[in-house]
């Protein structure tokens, strides 16, 4: 029977994962992040995969980083014969890709060549596409560049957001890989280089990234509440103090103002001019304060027309 060693960290992991165990694959060890502090209170917690392995009764390795020798040969000691990866957040060593027989494949939620990287996700939405998907390729020591194996397109609906997103490709995934891997363990797969001239990025999410520029038009900050819902969460400035927006949606609006005015306040929303149309903010997080509906927000005499986001 083909050894396997699956590496992944995250909740949109932990499906692909159980699908190769309920197939009746010998997954011989699952390799992922270590624990790390969560919240305020620094818990240390378990990656979604590793929760999901240890259900399974599988043996878990959380190494620090992959490239220290220790670590290395802990995984090369394991002799897999095909590495299946998805989402791990480390970059393989040569050493690592070279070692199974079957070579090492990922699945990546995005049509490669388009979005390499690690937020696939988030900017395909920040970029108002209608549509991505997920790409099963092999491995090389290039950032996401190997030969495709499969390929399914699923679409992003106008509302939307990166969390939703996260459980379609998570689902599309591992139905892909469960139709692809007989194939790549038989050796009848396809492999189809990629279009280095079609060739787009995705890196991890910057700070910068999650800030509003208010002079954008309204569509182009929607989507960038959205790409960044529920995380990293898109962010503006208010009196000088940082404010998360949660939601929000395109909406008309009679007045007009400068880009990041306070337009008017409606009951359930507060109306903000943008480059081109108004934004209404529907659900916000003040400077330490809990995430709130605009309708609670506004209960106070906190923000008026003609107040500036900026």
């Amino acid at each position: 029977m083909t050894k396997i060693v699956f590496m992944g960290t995250p909740a949109f992991s932990a499906p692909i994962l159980r699908m190769l165990v309920e197939e009746g694959y010998d997954v011989v060890s699952v390799v992922t992040q270590p624990d790390r502090p969560v919240g305020r209170k620094k818990v240390m917690t378990p990656t979604p995969v590793k929760e999901e392995a240890l259900r399974l009764g599988l043996p878990v390795y959380q190494p620090e980083k992959l490239k220290n020798p220790e670590e290395l040969q802990h995984v090369l000691d394991l002799a897999p014969d095909l590495i299946v990866t998805a989402a791990f957040g480390q970059i393989l060593p040569s050493e690592v890709l070279e070692a199974p027989k079957l070579g090492a494949i990922n699945v990546h939620a995005s049509l490669l060549p388009a979005y390499r990287g690690g937020a696939p996700i988030h900017q395909a939405i920040m970029d108002g596409q209608t549509e991505t998907g997920v790409t099963i390729m092999y491995m090389v020591d290039r950032l996401d560049a190997g030969d495709i194996i499969s390929q399914v397109t699923v679409p992003i609906g106008k509302t939307d957001h990166t969390g939703i997103m996260f459980d379609k490709l998570s689902v599309a995934g591992m139905e892909l890989l469960k139709e692809t891997l007989p194939s790549i363990i038989n050796g009848t797969n396809e492999r189809i280089p990629q279009n280095e001239v079609e060739v787009t990025y995705a890196r991890n999410i910057s700070r910068e990234q999650e800030r509003i520029d208010w002079a954008m038009s309204a569509e182009a900050i929607y989507n960038q509440v959205r790409g960044l819902h529920p995380w990293p969460v898109a962010f503006t400035a208010y009196k000088e103090q940082t404010m998360k927006i949660w939601w929000a949606e395109e909406r008309d609006s009679a007045k007009s103002g400068k880009p990041g005015e306070v337009l008017e306040l409606a009951k359930d929303a507060i109306l903000v001019q943008t480059g081109n149309g108004v934004l209404a903010i529907t659900e916000l997080q003040p400077a330490g304060k809990k995430r709130m509906s605009a309708t609670d927000y506004l209960k106070g005499p906190k923000i008026q027309a003609g107040d500036l986001f900026e």
